[in-house]
Order: C-alpha cells, then sequence, then structure tokens
C-alpha cells in the first residue's frame, strides 16, 4: 500500500461517514444490557415525593415528554405546571396525576417540619399548596376517563390516592384549628372559613360530637409504646384522631384535710341520704359528673370534597367541604357514582386515649386512699355508641385501670369481623373498695349507662352481651353474673353478733349490697386469673403489709358508711381488736375471708356460658399445684367451664398473645353460634 493511496483514503473517510449517516446509519448509538437488582426495581416502581423526596419514575416520564425535568420545575413551577396544562400529546392521567405529585413537593417544601408553639401551624401558601395537590389527585381519581375500579391493580392510582389522603390530612389539621379558633372566639363552628382564595367548610354531624374538640391529631404522625399492633384500612380520606376534653370523674373527699371531709360527710343531712337511696346510688350523686362517657379520642376519616360534577368544574372552584366519617360506623361511601372505601385506623384514637389517661398513676393512688383517686366507677365506651353492635363489658382487676386491656382490646377493634359485631365497654372503679360494693356500684352504673342509650332495651346491643374479668375483676364478673338468694345474707350475718336495732338497721342498709339478681341479657362470660374463692397469698405477710397500706377514705361507702361501721365495731368486739376495720378489697380476696367463701358458692345464672383462662407460672408443676404468683390454679378452676386454657404464664395473663388468640377464638365461636347481624 503506497503512501499515495494511504493519503487518498483518509481525505475520503469523513466524506463515507457522512453519507453513511445520511443514509440513516447510527454508529455512535448503542444499547448495552444493565442488571436491575430486586430491590432496585421496586425502588423503581413505588418510589416517589413521598417516601424519597424526588418525583416518581412516572412523573419524571411525563416531564420527559413535556420536555421538561425535575430541576427545571424546581426553579420554575409555575411555568413547568403551564407547560404540562398545554401539552397536547400528555393523556389526562398522566398530566392530574404528575401535577398532583408536583403540587405534593411544592406543599412539602412550604411546610416547616418544625413549628414554635405560638406560631400558625400552616401558612396560606402552604395550605393553598396542599389544597391543590388534593383537587388533582381528586381529578384524577374520579374525573379522569377511567374509574377507580378500572385501576384497581395499578400502582400509580395507589400512589395519587396517597397524595389525596395525605394533603386531605395537612388541610384538615389546618381548617380545624381555624374553625376551633372562630369558635372559641364566639362565633359558629360550622361556618366556612377562609384561606386566601379558597373556602372550606366542614361537616362533622356524622361524629355527633358533644362539644367542640381540642385537638386534630393525624394518625400517621403517633406512634404507641405498649401496644403489640396498629390495625387500619386502606382507602379513600385521611387518618385522624379527634381528641376531645377527657371526661370528670367522682373523686372522694381524702387530701390532707381527709378525717374533716370524713367527719363533713358522715354528717350529711337525711334527706340527701334518702335522695341518694331513692336514686340507687351510694350518695347525692353529682348530675354534673357523668357514670359513663364516651372515649375522648375518636378515630375519623376525613375527605376533601372540591365543589363541581365535570373536571373543568373541579378545576375551577375554590370551594372545598371537609367530611368526617367515623371508619368504624362506615365502611365505603358512594363518591361520583362510585363505590369507595374508606381509609380507616383503629388504633390510633385508642392509643392516645390511654397514653393522656393517667390511669397508671391515679389507680394506684386509688389504691392507696390518696388524693386524685377516684371515688365511683365510670363505663367508658371505645367507640361511638352502635345500637347494631352487640356489648363486650370489660373488668380490670385490683390497683389496676382500663390500661390492663390495652392489647386484648385493640385487637378486637383490629378485628374486622370482631370491629362489626361488638362494642367495646370498660369500667374504671375504686379497687381499694369492698367486692360488694363495687358490685353494687358497677350494676347501676352499667344499666344506667344502657339505659340512657337504649331507654327501651330493643336494640341489639342490649341483647346478648359478653362480660370478661381478669383478677378481682373476673371475681365481680362472676357475681354480675349470678343470683345472690339468701346465701350471703344468712352466711355473712351469722358471722356478727348483731341484735335488736342495730340488727335492724344493719338489714335494711345492707339488702342492696348482698341481696342481688344476676345481669339480665348476659350470654356468655370469659374469667381471666380470677380468685373466684380467694387467694392464700392476700392473707401472707406480703398480703397483710399491702392491706395495711390500702386506705379506704369512709367517704367512698356514701350511705353506707354506718352500716359497715356498724359491721367493724360488731367484729371488734367479738375479736378484741383495738379499733373497728372495715374490710377494704384486700381483705376480701384471702381465701378465709366471709364474703369471698360466701360468693365461691353462688350459682352462675343458668344456661349461661363461660370460659376460663387461667395462668401457670411454674410449667415444671402439676396444673392442680399451680398458681400464676398471685392465684392458685384451685380459685381460678370453675366446675362446668365450656373451656379452661391453662397458659403458662404470670397473673397479667390477659396481656399475652396466647390469652388474646384465645379471648378471640371463643368470641369468633360466640359469632358462629349466636348469629351475625348484618351491617349497614
Amino acid at each position: 500500500m503506497t503512501p499515495m493511496f494511504l493519503f487518498r483514503w483518509q481525505r475520503a473517510l469523513p466524506a463515507l461517514l457522512a453519507a453513511f449517516l445520511l443514509l440513516g446509519g447510527s454508529g455512535c448509538a448503542m444499547v448495552t444490557v444493565k442488571q436491575v437488582a430486586s430491590s432496585d426495581y421496586l425502588v423503581n416502581k413505588r418510589a416517589d415525593v413521598l417516601n424519597t423526596g424526588k418525583l416518581s419514575p412516572a412523573s419524571r416520564e411525563t416531564l420527559s415528554a413535556a420536555g421538561l425535568d425535575e430541576s427545571q420545575c424546581e426553579k420554575d413551577f409555575l411555568v413547568c405546571r403551564s407547560t404540562l396544562l398545554m401539552t397536547d400529546d400528555l393523556n389526562v392521567e398522566q398530566r392530574l396525576s404528575t401535577l398532583s405529585e408536583l403540587w405534593v413537593k411544592a406543599a412539602l417544601a412550604l411546610t416547616p417540619k418544625k413549628q414554635a408553639a405560638n406560631e400558625p401551624p400552616m401558612s396560606d401558601a402552604a395550605l393553598d399548596a396542599w389544597l391543590e395537590a388534593a383537587r388533582y389527585g381528586y381529578a384524577y381519581l374520579f374525573y379522569s376517563g377511567r374509574s377507580p375500579s378500572d385501576r384497581a391493580f395499578e400502582d400509580r392510582q395507589t400512589q395519587v390516592r396517597d397524595y389525596y389522603n395525605y394533603a386531605a390530612e395537612k388541610a384538615a389539621v389546618v381548617l380545624f384549628a381555624r374553625a376551633r379558633a372562630a369558635a372559641l372566639a364566639g362565633e359558629d363552628y360550622t361556618k366556612p372559613v377562609s384561606a386566601g382564595s379558597w373556602t372550606l367548610a366542614s361537616d362533622f354531624q356524622r361524629l355527633s360530637l358533644k362539644s367542640i374538640p381540642k385537638q386534630l391529631v393525624p394518625a400517621g404522625t403517633v406512634s404507641f409504646v405498649g401496644m403489640r399492633s396498629t390495625y387500619r384500612r386502606d382507602g379513600f380520606g385521611a387518618e385522624l384522631v379527634m381528641v376531645m376534653d377527657p371526661p370528670k370523674l367522682v373523686v372522694p373527699a381524702v387530701a390532707a384535710e381527709g378525717a374533716k371531709a370524713e367527719t363533713a360527710q358522715a354528717q350529711a343531712t337525711k334527706d340527701e341520704q334518702e335522695e341518694g337511696v331513692r336514686r340507687g346510688r351510694r350518695h347525692q350523686h353529682d348530675d354534673s359528673v357523668p357514670e359513663y362517657s364516651e372515649m375522648s379520642s375518636i378515630n375519623v376519616t376525613a375527605l376533601l370534597r372540591f365543589e363541581g360534577n365535570t373536571l373543568e368544574d373541579v378545576m375551577r372552584t375554590r370551594q372545598v367541604l371537609l367530611d368526617g366519617y367515623s371508619p368504624e360506623a362506615t365502611e365505603r361511601i358512594t363518591l361520583h357514582g362510585e363505590e369507595v372505601p374508606l381509609a380507616g385506623n383503629f388504633t390510633a384514637a385508642y392509643g392516645l386515649w390511654l397514653a393522656q389517661s393517667g390511669f397508671a398513676t391515679q389507680s394506684l393512688r386509688t389504691l392507696f386512699g390518696m388524693s386524685e383517686g377516684i371515688g365511683e366507677p365510670h363505663i367508658y365506651l371505645m367507640q361511638p355508641w352502635d345500637p347494631n353492635r352487640r356489648i363486650i363489658f370489660m373488668l380490670h382487676g385490683l390497683g389496676s385501670s382500663p390500661e390492663a386491656w390495652v392489647n386484648l382490646a385493640n385487637e378486637i377493634m383490629g378485628d374486622p369481623e370482631l370491629r362489626q359485631q361488638f362494642q367495646v365497654w370498660q369500667v374504671y372503679y375504686p379497687t381499694n373498695a369492698p367486692i360488694a360494693l363495687n358490685r353494687y356500684e358497677i350494676a347501676n352504673a352499667f344499666n344506667d349507662t344502657l339505659q340512657h342509650f337504649d331507654p327501651n332495651g330493643s336494640t341489639r346491643a342490649s341483647k346478648d352481651m359478653v362480660y370478661i374479668g381478669h383478677s378481682m375483676g373476673g371475681v365481680l364478673a362472676r357475681l354480675l353474673v349470678s343470683d345472690s338468694g339468701d346465701v350471703l345474707w344468712n352466711d355473712l350475718l351469722a358471722n356478727y353478733n348483731l341484735k335488736g336495732e342495730r340488727l335492724k338497721r344493719v338489714q335494711s342498709k345492707l339488702g342492696p349490697l348482698l341481696h342481688f339478681k344476676a345481669e339480665p341479657n348476659v350470654e356468655r362470660a370469659i374469667f381471666i386469673a380470677a380468685p373466684h374463692q380467694g387467694t392464700d397469698i392476700a392473707g401472707n405477710k406480703v398480703g397483710r403489709l399491702i392491706g395495711r397500706l390500702v386506705r379506704l377514705p369512709l367517704t367512698i361507702l356514701g350511705k353506707f358508711e354506718d352500716v359497715f361501721l356498724a359491721l367493724a365495731q360488731a367484729e371488734q368486739q367479738a375479736d378484741g381488736t383495738a379499733k373497728p376495720k372495715i374490710p377494704n378489697s384486700i381483705d376480701n380476696l384471702k381465701a378465709s375471708d366471709p364474703f369471698v367463701k360466701a360468693a365461691a358458692q353462688l350459682p352462675i345464672t343458668p344456661g349461661l356460658k363461660y370460659h376460663s383462662i387461667i395462668a401457670q407460672r411454674k410449667p415444671e408443676l402439676p396444673v392442680e399445684k399451680s398458681d400464676d404468683g398471685l392465684v392458685p390454679y384451685w380459685s381460678s378452676h370453675l366446675p362446668g367451664a365450656l373451656s379452661e386454657k391453662v397458659i403458662i404464664s404470670g397473673h397479667s395473663v390477659q396481656e399475652t398473645p396466647q390469652a388474646v388468640l384465645e379471648v378471640r377464638r371463643i368470641l369468633h365461636q360466640d359469632i358462629d353460634e349466636v348469629g351475625a347481624v348484618a351491617r349497614p
């Protein structure tokens, strides 16, 4: 090859390459294969602005088709938005979904992550961005040409639903804060409020609120130590908790001037005491302090509805309605001709209520007769009253409170079938009081509550109820489903040397405590670690020490004070003790106590189905010789129980997963036997 030839070839090469490219050749474009890890695959499918801070692949593809990219939109959002709206080659779903995500990103940038206590919750600019994000998500879901059911399996719809739900949550909290501020200033709570160019109205009528709520908390912003599970339902709407002021409770007079208060109570007028007897209470009841309350935190699912019947109307409107629903009562709604499942969180309200209750400290103050304890039972409804759901009534044990049921109640309310068929009621009662007195007071409080909600006793809720009691609460539950006959009357009074007027006075006053009928319409009972025949531990050295620490203010006895004193004086004369002692709950739990021995003989209502759950602390011992650290097996065992589940655990067995599963099994069996109620 001559030098001249090489020279000519080099001169011709550029021309040949140019000709090749003109003919359609693409020597510079190459396709290669790159492996994608499974984790990256899922990130590429699911990642979006809410979980990474960056736009989703779907939105980036839409921007690319319009000649845009994410950085351009960050620099000039208004130009980016206008370009997307004017690009004809994009379909409606692409445009609306991408704009919803872009507005979420803009709103996140405008919303402070932390704010000072005296700062407003959100600026008008941030609220406007959240409302726009919700508006575009709403339009995508209902006005983009296909129905939500047509896109049921598409990841993109799930993303856009989340944009709408999150934006609705943010906007709802701001709207609530502004409406509450207006209400506290004397304005109508339901009056629409203005925010920039928007007019926002709220409708909470379905929640049947008794007062102005004090706080609206996004359910997703709270988690709880001490709860094993969080139960929720995926769907449409923002998951929130509406917090009300807690109810007042009856507090006995046991402060520093306790002795004076007790003397004053003992000198209450005869008319007041007679009024207390007439109304079936220990003493004249303060009507401003209710015997019952619905839980002061309630679950709410909030929707933002944008006015209009067409896509054009929705995109033009500045009118928004915030609708509130109870997720327990409403599972789905019809919206723009589509049946839509509502989102719901069934744990957050319960967790917030317990966390803010102060029960742990208050229950111990009550047991030891200190100030700020409670003096009367109080019934709590764990959900808003529902006449079509049967009642599960839970009774906690000694020195305890509704907190004892935290995981069991949460599991019941989190189980879809149990939640549909049952509503949970719990009693909070002074555990230092004598068992007979607590049985009487709890029965009154429960029946008064039921009478309030169902005066004629005609609803499904008033029939086929289930009682569940733990520890001393199990003893109380058993007494509530038993007839006393004359057993308690004869056996107890025989232990006292009472004669003449003293005997007549005791008999007339003690009647309500020792003569009683089983609660009607109770279909099943579950007794958990219940010392039906007492426990030796209550009478040993440690038990006696605790018993001496338990203080029983006389004010807690109300109209029964004099009869308890008479019995104590009779016992003092019989055994020569230095001073009369009124028996408290610890005394009643001794295996040798006359009351618990007599109560163990009472027959359970014929036909009642009952079950036992018993704890065994040391698995190496024979069951018959075992105990749970406090209650022996022989005391918890009940002949005739339909089932008896022994669980390796200490006394707080009601919180174990095994006990929760057993209770759920029993309740599901109960639904099969009694029959499920069709929910509206």
